[in-house]
């Protein structure tokens, strides 16, 4: 086996007062003719990330040098590709409790083989954070924080003890307990180092901090200089066991910026400006680099602001370079002071470190955007990429609903009694105002002018409606403590923004229930109700199933929502409300200045505010440390648990995997159209007793407050499997005119539910297939999106396109995803969803993108071929498919070594 001495000599030391560290110097390959100083920052680190595994086998000489000659312009034609080994992997509940269970049924899978289940066990360090199954039941109250967290504890402590069982049965496995912080806000603040070190042949080695994590916003902590992205949790999966990820050579879009913020503008103006401007560009699957004079007028809030959002416009990471801003974040939120030296010395030491006079990078495209065009925007009312600019809310509201409210928008109302208190609920209503989601609450400065604006709210003698759901769930404990500190909690509290719990809440669709007689008057009047969050998704059916309507905006504009009581309203000339005299008050009366907000950030927020945080985090409350504690290499599976069951997919696994197979004789299971989410294809927030998973729970003696959510019931695939395309927004052309869980089983044309046509199939032994439009997968990297389709008995997806996570989930699961050539479509093919479908020349010598042969049969048995790609982008990917899938593969290779 080669060594790294031997091709590039690149082993070289840093010394200061973290000691002495051994790193893999980049500058080692100018010798061979490489010009590194102009490469993107993320080409650099994805290149320190070859040569320092460099083996001369699974990496070679050329592997290395093929990357290293990255120009721009060349990566869109070029089919080479290349492994990546993150240094760690993030997780959180949500995603993290099935991949969990997947780990610990391959250590049932190897014991049944005879093998030594420890074999499976994570080989890079992971991080499981706890915060997505917090639900807002109660709100307005001071008790709301406690009650909450007590029915997290009831509802999910079967999902908790199988993680407490995880953290002493695997090694490298941490988890940060409930009620602590959102995933990437802990990441941000206090789990990544920027730059890491190990101990290797008893030497201490530094090198870039590098993540994948089973959430999309993975990419928030990329305003730290950190590259991370998210993955599905089936190759997440995979990285803990130690495979690589397989990159093509990445295409870097990079966004220069100029100018500064306007006085009145937030950072989430910002974003969604950035998120529109990007999405429109095109840049699924590609890396996004900022540069330019402007990023010294952004924070690092700021910056992690907007990586956050990389999933809404499609980019697989948006990275902000380390620079002096980098560090001085890392002083202030208390790093170790020799910490932040390493990061110092070794970033420069690389090339990695930018400043305003160093040469930019050369980008395959670069845009451009000036600061001080931002003006203050919401984006919604169905898709985060849809921005809005203040003025247009309200028009924009009527003319998307105008099909229920009228095309005049006229409001229907109903009276609605809250306690002693009657008043109107008309179209357009605010029925949820949310002060949440990692996005924003980990930015002081939007986090201080919501506080600052209800400060002056209240002075001014106004209040919130009772018919509002307000709320208020930080991303870390840290947010409370400067908002007491700056005492401007007490104003929050005032208008019913109290602390609700720390977690991803509405965002994920944990909003809970509409307070009873809210809900009563919107299901009686077929009401157009909104929800107003500062969160980063808003897809139908997500936050709330009776509001229509949701629409992203800054934390002070969700104040100033929850104040106006209404969406259908011009903010930017109209009252947002009246003072005891009756005196119209206006949103540029109420809104803070940025000296205000400047002043209030410096104040209240100081290193030992995070340190005192983070000092106890991975030890838990009382709740947390009275959970039963299992021991054991392995998880004693309980056939009775609703939450936890043993995953089918490695029950009956042989050895060998069987030969590829045409698919032939197959049905449409669905059909659908462009920008289906994964939302749509596996939702996460609740469901009714109706619903076939509701059903089950009922027949399980289930009590409906008890169902919670699909996200918490990710460890039951019974759960789960009737829980695919439960969207009670999903839009299947096969029951054209109607939305949710339904199709027809064909050729009979009888109409039932999704999963009972399923099952059917699967009876009659007929192969299932789902043809879409574009973007197919969008939205959040979802595994359950790809392994619920799989035990629907779904064998491939035809679609126009396919967002990158969920493409790769579909390989990962074993599922066939084939696109439809350029300009062909389901509808200019004719296509119904009553065919019969074989998928020809598969089962022989398969290779990367192949033109695959889809032969259709119509209901009068005449018969016609179209052509698809293969999006097996890779001979990895091949290799996967082949095997039924990443874990499969995995599995194989720990029982034969």
């Amino acid at each position: 086996m080669a060594t790294y001495s031997d091709a590039f000599e690149a082993r070289s030391r840093l010394s200061g007062d973290y000691g002495t560290v051994t790193y893999y110097r980049l500058e080692a390959l100018a010798r061979h003719g490489v010009q590194l100083e102009r490469l993107p920052f993320t080409v650099k680190i994805l290149l320190e990330n070859l040569l320092r595994h460099y083996d001369g086998e699974l990496i070679t000489e050329e592997t290395v040098l093929a990357l290293a000659r990255w120009q721009p312009g060349k990566a869109a034609s070029s089919d080479e590709e290349f492994p990546f080994m993150p240094a760690r992997v993030l997780l959180q509940d949500f995603t993290g409790v099935p991949a969990v269970a997947d780990l610990a049924a391959m250590r049932s899978a190897v014991a049944r083989m005879g093998g030594d289940p420890q074999k499976i066990n994570p080989l890079v360090p992971a991080d499981l954070v706890i915060d997505h199954s917090v639900q807002v039941d109660v709100f307005g109250s001071t008790l709301a924080f406690q009650r909450n967290v007590e029915r997290e504890y009831e509802r999910n402590s079967e999902r908790y003890a199988l993680l407490r069982w995880a953290q002493q049965a695997f090694r490298n496995f941490r988890v940060v307990p409930p009620g602590t912080g959102i995933v990437h806000q802990v990441n941000l603040e206090y789990l990544a180092s920027v730059v890491m070190t190990k101990e290797a042949q008893g030497e201490r080695l530094a090198f870039p901090d590098t993540l994948v994590g089973t959430d999309s916003h993975t990419t928030m902590v990329n305003g730290l200089g950190v590259l991370g992205w998210g993955v599905g949790g089936i190759e997440a999966e995979a990285v803990l066991l130690g495979q690589p990820l397989y990159l093509l050579t990445p295409e870097v879009i990079g966004v220069r910026i100029f100018g500064a913020l306007p006085e009145g503008s937030t950072a989430t103006d910002l974003v969604l400006t950035v998120t529109q401007l990007l999405r429109k560009r095109g840049v699924v699957g590609k890396f996004v680099e900022f540069t330019g004079p402007g990023l010294r007028y952004l924070s690092l809030a700021d910056r992690a602001t907007i990586a956050n959002m990389s999933p809404e416009f499609g980019a697989t990471a948006t990275l902000f370079p380390v620079d002096e801003e980098t560090l001085r974040y890392l002083r202030n939120t208390g790093r170790d002071p020799e910490l932040v030296k390493l990061v110092e010395d070794y970033t420069r030491a690389q090339g990695l470190f930018r400043s305003d006079d160093a040469p930019e990078p050369l980008f395959d495209d670069l845009l451009e955007l000036d600061l001080a065009t931002i003006e203050p925007s919401l984006a919604g009312p169905r898709r985060p990429q849809d921005r809005v600019p203040l003025a247009r809310v309200g028009e924009v509201f009527r003319e998307t609903y105008a099909d229920r409210i009228g095309s005049n928008g006229h409001r229907r109302s109903a009276t609605v009694r809250i306690g002693d208190t009657q008043t109107t609920l008309s179209d357009g209503a605010v029925a949820i105002a949310a002060i949440t989601s990692c996005t924003n609450t980990s930015n002081p400065s939007v986090m201080v002018a919501a506080g600052l604006l209800a400060k002056h709210a209240v002075e001014r003698g106004l209040s919130v409606k009772p018919t509002v759901k307000t709320s208020l769930a930080p991303g870390s404990r840290a947010v409370i403590d400067y908002l007491e500190s700056a005492d401007l909690l007490p104003y929050l509290e005032a208008l019913r923004f109290h602390l609700v719990g720390f977690g991803c809440t509405t965002c994920i669709g944990n909003s809970g229930p509409l307070p009873e007689p809210v809900a009563e008057a919107v299901q009686a009047n077929d009401l157009v109700v909104a929800a107003v969050l500062s969160g980063n998704r808003n897809f139908e059916g997500r936050i709330h199933p009776q509001v229509r309507a949701s629409f992203l905006a800054s934390p002070p504009l969700v104040v100033a929502y929850a104040l106006a009581g209404t969406v259908d309203i011009d903010l930017s000339k109209d009252p947002i409300g009246y003072d005891a005299n009756g005196e119209p008050v206006y949103l540029r009366d109420i809104w803070p200045s940025q000296e205000e907000i400047n002043a209030v950030v410096s104040r209240a927020i100081s290193p030992e505010l995070f340190k005192k945080n983070y000092s106890h985090v991975f030890e838990g409350d009382e709740h947390w440390r009275s959970l039963s504690n299992a021991t054991g290499p392995l998880f004693n599976w309980d056939p009775n648990s609703t939450y936890i069951q043993e995953p089918p997919f490695f029950k009956d696994m042989a050895l060998e995997p069987p030969p590829l197979q045409a698919i032939e004789g197959a049905r449409v299971l669905v059909m659908l159209d462009d920008s289906i989410t994964t939302d749509h294809i596996s939702p996460a927030g609740s469901f009714s007793p109706d619903s076939p998973a509701g059903k089950y729970l009922l027949a399980r003696g289930v009590e409906r407050r008890d169902f919670n959510t699909y996200g918490a019931r990710r460890g039951n695939h019974e759960v789960m499997v009737r829980g695919t395309f439960a969207n009670i927004r999903l839009r299947n052309r096969l029951v054209d005119g109607k939305e949710g869980y339904y199709t027809l089983h064909l050729p009979d044309g009888q109409e039932m539910t999704i999963y009972d046509a399923a099952m059917r199939y699967q009876e009659e032994g007929v192969p299932l297939l789902v043809i879409a439009g574009k973007e197919y997968g969008s939205g959040s990297s979802r595994d359950w999106a790809a392994k619920g389709p799989l035990l629907l008995g779904i064998r491939a997806v035809i679609a126009e396109s396919f967002e990158r996570i969920h493409r790769s989930n579909l390989v990962g699961m074993g599922i066939l995803p084939l696109q439809f050539r350029p300009g062909e479509n389901k509808e200019s093919l004719g296509l119904t969803g009553h065919e019969r479908y074989d998928i020809l020349g598969i089962e022989h010598d398969l290779q990367p993108r192949q033109a695959v042969t889809v032969r259709v049969t119509r209901e009068d048995g005449s018969t016609f071929t179209f052509q698809t790609i293969a999006r097996l982008d890779s001979k990895v990917d091949v290799s996967y498919y082949r095997n039924g899938g990443i874990l499969p593969t995995v599995l194989r290779r720990l029982i034969q070594d």
